[in-house]
């Protein structure tokens, strides 16, 4: 009953999606803008890009969700990241972070550790980040996982299972870690969602534009049917994508065209395990 539970809320977000086009502006890793955008507007969404204080605040208050993803820095950061989560907060309006990269620089652990004081609704990313995130934010004593050093996993999707959902507890929210199974979590409820494609491993901004259609979905539902019909949503594209494809390039175009394509029933059907 709760997978059709489960299946029934999917169905309803993406529907809700395609029927009011929530907005859900983004500052995001500047190597994947358009890939985010794209990928929000092929689900149903509208997308919108800031990089000053001010944008930030003023996206805060016109969209029904935000997107901040950690990836490339700029100096102006340090101002426009902390406003624009402290105005969500204030506003009490749902935001996703995607912690990229944790481990270069301080300014980005020094960004991080601030969103502790203004937490999003979801946090999103791979394995080594979501356990970085927890571990930075004091939630988890040190493991045998070795965290979060660049772009890249060094921690498989079951090893972050326990770090994911005291996170997901300590922002009442959810967290979605990528990898080959997608694991989702609200801190009790754990789910696996299946498909997507090896391309996704081979062109930039796979997980980047996740994040953004994790925001997309969180301004018109709760944050963990948001996460998990984002993840559905990208592994049924995914699966199809990779069969109609031969090489990065043509997946990475069939992927939008299959996100387009894809229908709230085809979403919420995709395949997931509860554990």
């Amino acid at each position: 009953m709760q997978k059709e539970n489960l299946k029934n809320k999917i169905r309803e977000a993406s529907e809700k999606v395609r029927a009011t086009n929530p907005l859900a502006p983004s500052i995001t890793n500047t190597v994947t803008i358009n890939f985010v955008a794209n990928a929000q507007l092929a689900v149903g969404g509208s997308a919108a890009m800031f990089y000053l204080p001010d944008e930030g605040e003023t996206g805060a208050q016109i969209g029904g969700a935000f997107y901040i993803n950690a990836g490339t820095f700029f100096p102006v950061y340090k101002e426009t990241l902390p406003a624009t989560a402290k105005k969500l907060h204030e506003l009490n309006k749902p935001w996703v972070l995607d912690p990229v990269a944790l481990g270069i620089g301080s300014l980005r652990t020094e960004m991080i550790m601030a969103f502790k004081d203004f937490p999003p609704a979801i946090v999103r990313g791979n394995a080594s980040e979501i356990i970085t995130v927890a571990k930075l934010w004091g939630l988890l004593s040190d493991t045998s996982a070795k965290g979060a050093k660049g772009v890249e996993s060094s921690d498989s999707v079951e090893s972050a299972k326990e770090a994911a959902k005291i996170l997901a507890k300590f922002i009442k929210g959810a967290v979605a870690v990528s990898g080959k199974e997608d694991l989702v979590t609200d801190g009790e409820t754990v789910v696996f969602s299946k498909g997507g494609s090896p391309f996704m491993e081979k062109i930039t901004g796979a997980g980047c534009s996740l994040g953004g259609v994790c925001a997309v979905y969180a301004a018109v539902t709760d944050p963990f049917t948001a996460a998990l019909a984002a993840t559905q949503h990208y592994n049924i594209a995914g699966t199809r994508a990779h069969k109609k494809s031969k090489a990065p390039g043509t997946f990475q175009v069939k992927f939008i065209d299959e996100l387009y394509l894809a229908t709230p029933k085809d979403i919420a059907n995709n395949p997931f395990e509860i554990v």
